[in-house]
């Protein structure tokens, strides 16, 4: 909005304009003098010209030099310029205004005198506080349920519409627009645009349903009507293909250590019954990178620890050809996963990544799609697929072509993993020594995953358009339209001939904690970086809570016992009394300080109360944990007492959730790492180890 200033009366008018025109005339013949701010602002851009100059006076710029003074005396006789000139218009701008809208633009015609614009200013205030008061109090009384089904997703189903053959990229769901919860859903106005072009249905081919863009973009899963019994029926289905090739398919089963004993193990038997034509079990424990190394030698514990898990579950049908223990997301471990799969299994069939939700089946499916294992024309024929905390993220069968591991292949593969094993840190260059930082911050175990074989692509020619380039002050400069790029299709004789990896729907756990959470708690509970073991120190009579979702009770003992949380940094512990446990539960649960679950009361109502589970145990001595409590998926807590002392717990998870009782704890050691006890407080401060990157030389101290 623009305001012209009412100018004064009589000849003092006059004498004002014409010794104003003299400083224009000087001014205009300095172009220095006056920025482009002020003239955008002199010409509409939003306030007026005086207030700008006023603005810039104290501190001018050096594009202003001494701008500011000569504005705040030329603003006015040039506005008048500009209204004796020609009259003002609306101006459309670009992106201003929504579609089919036009945008209004009010000129003062008059400056209010101080009275009225105190009192217009004071009415808009009030109008103001009252709207936002009423919001506040709709806000207040509007359950947190309704509010969650407020944020509706936009996109309207069409049932007449036939589904269109043609899998979701993200997930590999079908596409189609007929029910908005079923997988593989398009809203239809999308669908419509997609696959009514020249190219017919094949317009869907590359394009994801709204789940996975919703996942992408805004990190947000929606609620799919899909029991468990289809995800396992799809497994199923897939592993009873008929052999190709002549040989049965590898299975790489990929399980979450965090999780150990994995939940799902025990049902993998059953997928594996005698009809299944497996030629052979890889097992491969993932997010090693989450925990850190308690002792020396932590990592050969895990893989032991690992391989127990499958022998007590009793795998028939499919011998283990091997334990891995990898983290798909920092690349740790990938490359030796690479070399042992193109050793043992070289190209002599299919592979299939199974394994429960949320074990990182699609974070590792990407990884050996953008690495050695993969066929390097492949990388852009193929998407990636969809990666989120959520479970069910995969819904059917996503895949790539294995390379096929020639012994030339092998040859140089083995030569640049020799050569990047000579490299510092110091010789890496700026982008991977950037990316390697970052990959620091999210885990204890780092790798770097390379490529041998890569695709020559043909250089570029860049379209030069001068008349994109240039545009005068009227008009706003314009994006050059993008043009079609068409997508890599694999031929014939590749396909036919291809081995292909895999990625398989998770199978859902049963009894899981996750399952109770919303979008927003399930991004809390879930580490997503290193875990920093938190350690307290109890004496009987003491309680400890994890957010609201577990919770210990010191009952009976002796000495004081030390209590190692190993869950996600985002999850606050609590210590209590055991007299004030109780009411402090029902007064915070559902609040700020205890985080999970959040929503208040309303939320409460609907969540499982916390069902109690008596432990005793028997102290091994003060640096070693005797074993763990596993509070469902949200971590556990190890206990570590005095040798010989005898300890009475109680452990609360919520109702029809997996409490159990680890022995052998995972990390024995986990509460050596702490630092100097607070205080007045039961806690110690917390130390996190330094970070391990594989492959990469260590630079020599002096």
């Amino acid at each position: 909005m623009m305001a012209v200033g009412k100018a004064a009366d009589g000849g003092g008018r006059e004498r004002g304009e014409e010794g104003s025109e003299a400083q224009l005339r000087a001014a205009e013949g300095r172009r220095s003098d006056v920025c482009s701010r002020c003239v955008h602002h002199l010409l509409g851009g939003g306030g007026s010209g005086t207030a700008h100059a006023r603005r810039l006076s104290p501190a001018p710029s050096r594009r202003h030099g001494g701008a500011g003074t000569t504005m705040l005396r030329v603003a006015p006789v040039l506005l008048t310029r500009l209204v004796r000139a020609r009259p003002w218009a609306p101006v459309w701008r670009r992106g201003s205004a929504t579609s089919g809208e036009e945008e209004q633009f009010v000129f003062l015609e008059y400056e209010p005198e101080p009275g009225e614009a105190a009192a217009a200013e004071a009415a808009a205030a009030a109008a103001a506080a009252a709207a936002a008061a009423a919001a506040r109090r709709e806000r207040k009384a509007e359950p947190g349920k309704k509010r969650r089904e407020r944020r509706s997703v936009v996109g309207t189903p069409d049932p007449s519409v036939l589904p269109s053959g043609v899998s979701c990229s993200g997930c590999g769901a079908e596409l189609h627009c007929r029910d908005g919860a079923a997988p593989g859903f398009v809203p239809a106005e999308k669908y419509r645009s997609l696959s009514e072009g020249p190219a017919g249905v094949a317009g869907l081919r590359g394009a994801v349903c709204q789940r996975c863009w919703l996942l992408a973009h805004y990190g947000r899963a929606l609620r799919l009507r899909l029991p468990p019994e289809q995800h396992r029926e799809v497994v199923s289905a897939a592993l009873r293909r008929p052999p190709r090739h002549g040989r049965g398919p590898l299975l790489l089963y990929l399980l979450d250590v965090l999780e150990l004993p994995d939940p799902v193990l025990p049902q993998l038997p059953a997928l594996l019954g005698p009809d299944v034509p497996a030629a052979g079990l890889l097992v491969v424990g993932n997010k090693v990178d989450l925990l850190p190394a308690d002792s020396p030698g932590h990592l050969g514990r895990l893989r032991q620890r690992v391989a127990a898990a499958c022998a007590e579950v009793g795998l028939h049908g499919a011998p283990v050809v091997d334990v891995r223990l990898v983290s798909a997301k920092t690349g740790f471990g990938m490359e030796g996963l690479i070399s042992r799969l193109q050793r043992s299994w070289k190209c002599a069939g299919d592979v299939y990544l199974v394994g429960a939700t949320n074990s990182g089946k699609s974070t590792l499916f990407n990884a050996l799609l953008r690495s050695d294992y993969c066929k390097s024309r492949a990388t852009d024929a193929v998407n990636r697929a969809t990666v989120s905390p959520w479970p069910g993220t995969t819904l059917n069968l996503l895949k790539f072509p294995i390379i096929n591991p020639t012994c030339d292949r092998i040859f140089r593969r083995q030569e640049r993993l020799k050569e990047e094993a000579t490299k510092t840190e110091d010789e890496l260059s700026s982008e991977e020594k950037k990316y390697l930082k970052h990959l620091k911050k999210q885990g204890y175990l780092v790798g770097r995953v390379g490529r041998t074989f890569q695709r020559l692509k043909s250089s570029s020619v860049i379209d030069f358009d001068p008349d994109m380039l240039s545009y005068s002050i009227d008009e706003d400069p314009r994006d050059s339209p993008r043009k079609h790029e068409e997508r890599e299709e694999f031929t014939h004789n590749e396909v036919k001939d291809a081995r292909w990896c895999f990625d398989t729907p998770g199978i859902i756990k049963e009894n899981c904690v996750l399952n109770l959470l919303t979008d927003e708690e399930v991004k809390l509970v879930l580490p997503t970086s290193a875990i920093v073991p938190r350690t307290f120190i109890l004496k009987p009579g003491m309680v400890l809570f994890l957010a609201a979702l577990g919770r210990v009770d010191y009952l009976q003992g002796e000495k004081p016992a030390w209590f190692t949380v190993v869950a996600s940094n985002l999850l606050p512990v609590h210590i209590s009394t055991l007299s004030n446990a109780d009411a402090f539960y029902e007064e915070r649960a559902g609040q700020e300080l205890l985080k999970v679950p959040m929503g208040g009361e309303e939320r409460m109502k609907e969540f499982p109360p916390l069902v109690p589970q008596d432990i005793t145990l028997k102290g091994i001595g003060p640096t070693e944990a005797v074993a763990d409590i596993k509070l469902s998926s949200a971590g556990w807590v190890a206990v570590t007492a005095h040798k010989e002392e005898k300890l009475l717990l109680r452990a609360y998870t919520p109702k029809d959730t997996r409490l159990m009782l680890r022995e052998p704890p995972l990390l024995p050691y986990i509460s050596t790492i702490r630092g100097a006890r607070i205080a007045g407080t039961a806690a110690y401060r917390t130390r996190k180890p330094p970070s391990l990157v594989e492959n990469l030389k260590t630079r020599e101290r002096r």
